[in-house]
C-alpha cells in the first residue's frame, strides 16, 4: 500500500508537468533579463524585495515565482507582464512602439481614449487581408 501511494502514476505526471512549468517561467525569466543586458544583480537592484539568489533560483526552475514576485519582476523589467512571466499568456516583451502606445493611452482622457480604440478597430487584423472600401490606420490618420 505505501509503495503504490509513492509510485502514483497520476502523482508522477503531475509532478512532470509542475516541474516543466517551472522551467519554462524560469526560461521566460532569463530571456527577459538577457534581452536588456541586465545580470542578475542589476535586475535584483531594480526590485524592492528579491535577491540576486532567488532570482537566479526562479531561472534555473528551483523555486516558482508567485503572483507578486511577477509583478514586482515584470515593473522592474518595463517590457513584460506578470501574466507573461508566469506562462498564462503568449504575448512576448512589448516593443518600445507598443510601450508608447500604452503610455499614451493611460495619460490621456476618456475621450482621447475612445478615439485611440476606435482608430485601432478600424486597423485590419494583421493576420487577415483588409476588406475592399475599408480604410487602414495610416488612412485614417492622414486625414486628422
Amino acid at each position: 500500500m505505501y509503495f503504490a501511494s509513492i509510485h502514483h502514476p497520476k502523482r508522477s505526471f503531475l509532478a512532470r508537468i509542475t516541474m516543466d512549468l517551472t522551467k519554462r517561467i524560469g526560461q521566460r525569466l532569463r530571456q527577459a533579463r538577457h534581452a536588456q543586458g541586465l545580470s542578475l544583480a542589476e535586475l535584483s537592484s531594480r526590485t524592492r524585495s528579491l535577491s540576486k539568489s532567488r532570482i537566479s533560483n526562479y531561472e534555473q526552475g528551483i523555486r516558482r515565482m508567485g503572483i507578486e514576485e511577477a509583478q514586482e519582476l515584470a515593473a522592474a523589467l518595463g517590457n513584460v507582464t506578470p501574466t507573461y512571466l508566469l506562462c498564462l499568456d503568449d504575448c512576448g516583451p512589448l516593443s518600445a512602439r507598443e510601450l508608447e502606445l500604452i503610455d499614451h493611452f493611460r495619460r490621456t482622457d476618456e475621450r482621447g481614449r475612445e478615439t485611440l480604440l476606435a482608430l485601432a478597430r478600424l486597423q485590419p487584423d494583421a493576420q487577415t487581408q483588409a476588406a475592399p472600401g475599408t480604410r487602414t490606420f495610416a488612412e485614417t490618420t492622414t486625414e486628422l
